[in-house]
């Protein structure tokens, strides 16, 4: 049989394999959300998160040692407060002695040449749980703006390098990038949660901050999870206001809109590689079901190759011990 076209030779080796393998994952393609909580020595297990813990700021600083032993350099940080600092208003978003700022000051003084990205959303301090000022049971748009600009230049203030507005309020790109340069803060980036959808893999990350909206759901400002050209839409209008980074969350059931943003915009493509899909892997791999590590690679693998070259994911430091 005359077969001129064989592609199985270019897979007979281990090393013909690596030489033409075109998508190549590493730690510098990674960046790590941590939870921060109140207290000292206090480590809580997120029980839908296997391995992942909310840190009091002392222990968070030791994580983030071994993140940076490992090549991680940039965290994510996300907070859990007590409902007794949650009001209407999220005003402890931007209080200057808050355990939040206080984190990311600590941070940049020990680890300068760290980056530390910030979450931009009302929730994790919000009496509500939305992402926006709640008026007769609505989600007010323009004036969550307000709030959302105050954080942002509190944190840049803190020290931020990154600032992520996750709320999918419209024109609060715009917004926070004019509070930011008129501030003076205009080498603080905004990686945008341009695409991020209503989705059912946020479930262990609200377990996480005790974040869940008290009431109704999330479906008038999060996407539609039918949707892709709307994702096109919000990345255009993000990308015009000044973001620096699109970010499509979440990562592995979208996967197509990845690759629609990389196609179609010349800035780097992020993915947020949920708690929910972290948890999947978990738990299958607790249970013996799949392969946990040789999953959890092929999973990092098939978001970097969709197009993302920013991966936020839980899977950082284990992936990192791998590469």
């Amino acid at each position: 049989m005359n077969i001129i076209r064989r592609p199985r030779r270019n897979r007979q080796s281990g090393a013909i394999r690596d030489m033409v393998q075109e998508t190549r994952l590493s730690v510098t393609d990674f960046i790590l959300p941590v939870f921060i909580m109140e207290g000292t020595n206090v480590r809580s297990e997120v029980a839908s998160m296997p391995g992942i813990h909310r840190l009091s700021l002392d222990l968070l600083l030791e994580e983030i040692q071994e993140c940076v032993d490992l090549g991680i350099k940039t965290f994510d940080l996300f907070p859990n407060l007590p409902e007794s600092k949650k009001d209407k208003y999220a005003t402890e978003s931007y209080n200057p002695d808050g355990m939040y700022l206080q984190a990311i000051r600590a941070i940049k003084d020990r680890f300068p040449e760290v980056m530390v990205m910030t979450d931009v959303a009302m929730d994790p301090y919000s009496s509500d749980g939305h992402d926006g000022i709640v008026e007769n049971g609505k989600i007010l748009n323009d004036p969550t703006l307000e709030v959302l600009g105050k954080m942002a230049l509190a944190q840049a203030q803190a020290g931020a390098n990154i600032v992520g507005p996750s709320d999918m309020m419209d024109g609060r790109v715009g917004y926070i990038r004019q509070v930011l340069d008129e501030g003076g803060f205009h080498d603080v980036a905004i990686m945008s949660y341009s695409a991020k959808y209503a989705s059912a893999f946020y479930g262990p990350f609200r377990d996480a901050l005790d974040s869940a909206p008290k009431f109704g759901d999330k479906k008038t400002y999060q996407m539609n999870p039918a949707n892709s050209r709307e994702a096109l839409i919000e990345a255009q209008l993000d990308f015009a206001e000044g973001a620096d980074f699109l970010m499509v969350k979440p990562a592995l059931a979208y996967l197509d809109i990845i690759k629609l943003l990389n196609e179609n915009f010349h800035l780097p493509i992020a993915a947020y590689n949920v708690s929910g899909e972290y948890a999947m892997i978990k738990a299958a791999a607790q249970k013996g079901w799949l392969d946990g590590d040789r999953a959890m690679m092929e999973v990092l693998l098939s978001i970097k190759r969709a197009g993302a070259s920013v991966i936020l994911t839980y899977f950082a430091k284990e992936a990192a011990r791998l590469l």
